[in-house]
Formats: C-alpha cells, structure tokens, sequence
C-alpha cells in the first residue's frame, strides 16, 4: 500500500524545486466576474478569454504527470472493476487505496491536508479516477459537491473542524438536495429545519433520494425549509444550507439502489428524523441555501467533462482492439468505412468533450475567478 503522503511529498518536493512552478488553489474572496459564455449571451464578445486556449507551463505539465504516474498504477494493478460491478461495492481495500493516495481531498487546500490541485490538475486526475464509473462518482459526490459547501462558503471555524477528515478520507461527504417531490426543481423541497425555542440548534425532518455516498457518508451538506423573517417583517419560507453529522442522531438510510451502471456507487434514500443541528453548521446565512447549492452544482459540473473524455477515449481503446482483430467477410472489421466513420465520430466527441473540460479548468484558474457557470453548465451538456 502506497503511503497516504506520497501525493503531497511529491508535490513538496516539486515546490522545493527552483524551476518549478506549483500551482496553488486560492479560494474565492470576492464576487466573480463573468466569463466567456456569459459575456457571450449578454452580446459581448471578449475573444481574450479563450483566444489563445489556456495552456499550462512545462513546469505545471511535469507536476500533473508526477501526480498521475502514481494514480494511474493503482488503477491499473489494484482496481478490478469487474468486481465492484458485480458485488455492487467498492471493496475497503480499494477505498484505502484512494485515500492513501488523498484522491479524498484533491481540492482542499494543504492547510486542512489535501492536495490543494488546480481545476486542471483536478481535471486531469478525473481522466484516470473515470476508468472505473463507481469510483468516479464516488469521490466527485464527496468532493466536487458534498463537501463544497464548506469549501466555497463555510465558515474558517467550519472548515478547520471539517476538512482535514474529509481530505483524509476519515469522513467521507454527501450531497442531499433531491428530494422524492422535487429532482430539477431545487426551489420545492420539502424537507424542513425548525428552529428551537432557545435558538442554539435546529430539529431536521425530512427525507432526501438518489443521494450518491448517502449510506457510507459521515458528513451531509443538507438543503432544508426554514422560516426567514424578512425585511419587511414578514415570515418567509427560505431554503438553509446545513452541516450535518451522523452522529447527531436520527439520520437513517435505506438500502442501496439496484442500479443499471455505476453499481459499485453508494446510492440510497436518507431519512432525518428530528436530527438536531447546531446553528453554528448553517452554511453561509440562514435562507441563502438556494445560492450556495447552485454555487456548489456551478462549481461541480465542470468535472463530469474531463472524466466522461477519459472514459470516452478508454472505450476507443477497447472498441478498436476488437474491430482490429474481429473479421467478418474476410477483412477486418477496421476495414470497412462504415466502421470508419463511427471511430471518426467518437474521436470528435472525445476530443469536443476534453477541449470543452479543459477551457473551462483554465478559465476556472485564471485570476479574478471568472464566472464560468454557463461553461460549466456547456460541459454538462455536451
């Protein structure tokens, strides 16, 4: 088993280097501005946001690769995919594994123990961590939206409790916004927070589904209905953004989805049963959750672009070993032009779905962090 410091000792070491330049994720302080896409749809055109396309140094090059080398061996030589489809599980041995290699906390800045990697190295790294769906989903529900929250609107006293065990893998996060009434439709859940009489804590009820880690998480980022008092003085129902341990009581999931792919992701209903939650793990203001989980879902669906390339160009791979040895009429599959064609087409795909991912990771690290939530949104679609 690799060392869980070898991630960052590589990365230290690089740091030490006079000729090398360590990318370092700032975090948001200010309110962002708009980007290429944005722009774009508000009739103006700034050619300088992806003219010429954001590239990386050679230094920042020889960084991400001394990160894959290690991440794409394990991979290679402990991950059997076969198995966890089959069994509908991630084995703990494999789960070590990522977290030995701190695949938890890829994002978190090395303060609170992760690895601190730029959007692009993130995004590079969900090339490999894409060659098995399960695992895929299992760390991007942990940390491109379970754990974001506390990331981009947590308190300092909220992330110092809470990162470095989820950097570490320890604990391991959830995203609870989808609710049996309301999937698309985030402004209708019904899941409700009640403020208790001496104001210190909240009493959760409700139920959540489709939630990704949902039986093996410790931590929630949970969207509930609270009454917010407004300017005017009347009561208003506001979604709130909360923090929520297990270990506060009445938390219960049900029993694992039988799905059709990802089967060895945790996916499964919550239930919260008068769960108390102190009011210091309200994330960002009480009735703001509606903004912070789309800056959270912002934030996260740039990812899905990298990793849906690198299972793209995997099944290329997989594709063209079979049609260059299967032969029918005598001549191999590769041969024929239909077959061409189809392999011209998944080549485009593959290369429109890593050009798009890429541009908007750059664009995302570029200083005066750019709004890309409309490139993100662009990623997800294509």
């Amino acid at each position: 088993a690799m060392s869980g410091l070898v991630l960052r000792a590589l990365r230290a070491a690089l740091s030490a280097a006079p000729s090398t330049l360590t990318t370092v994720r700032c975090l948001r302080t200010a309110a962002p501005r708009n980007a290429f896409a944005k722009e774009l749809f508000l009739g103006s055109l700034r050619k300088e946001e992806v003219f010429p396309y954001p590239e990386i140094t050679n230094e920042e090059l020889q960084e991400i690769n001394e990160f894959v080398g290690p991440v794409e061996k394990f991979f290679s030589e402990e991950v059997d995919s076969k198995k966890i489809d089959q069994d509908a599980k991630i084995p703990q041995e494999t789960l070590k594994g990522l977290k030995d290699l701190g695949l938890f906390g890829m994002q978190i800045p090395e303060e609170y123990g992760g690895l601190g990697l730029s959007n692009t190295m993130y995004a590079r790294l969900g090339e490999i961590t894409s060659l098995d769906g399960s695992i895929a989903v299992t760390l991007a529900a942990h940390q491109a939206i379970g754990l974001k929250g506390i990331l981009i609107a947590g308190t300092d006293e909220q992330k110092a409790k809470y990162l470095p065990r989820l950097a570490s893998g320890e604990h391991i996060a959830a995203f609870c916004l989808t609710e049996p009434g309301s999937g698309s439709d985030a402004a209708s859940i019904q899941t409700r927070a009640t403020l208790s009489e001496d104001g210190k804590y909240f009493l959760l009820n409700g139920s959540k589904v489709w939630i990704s880690n949902g039986g093996i998480a410790d931590i929630f980022t949970v969207f509930a209905r609270t009454e917010v008092v407004d300017k005017d003085g009347q009561v208003k129902d506001k979604i709130t953004a909360f923090i929520v341990e297990r270990d506060f009581g009445g938390v219960t999931h049900g029993k694992p989805e039988d799905k059709l792919g990802i089967r060895g992701s945790n996916t499964c209903e919550l239930h919260f049963e008068n769960t108390k939650v102190p009011i210091e793990n309200v994330i960002g203001e009480v009735g703001g959750g509606f903004k912070v989980a789309m800056n959270i879902l912002n934030s996260g669906r740039f990812s899905m672009g990298s990793a849906s390339a690198g299972m793209i160009k995997r099944l290329i791979e997989m594709t063209a070993e079979y049609a260059c040895t299967r032969k029918q009429f005598n001549r191999k599959l590769s041969d024929f032009g239909l077959i061409q064609e189809k392999f011209c087409f998944m080549a485009v795909k593959a290369y429109v779905m890593e050009s798009m991912a890429y541009l908007t990771a750059g664009m995302m690290d570029r200083p005066g962090f750019p709004d890309c939530s409309v490139e993100a949104a662009m990623v997800k679609v294509i």
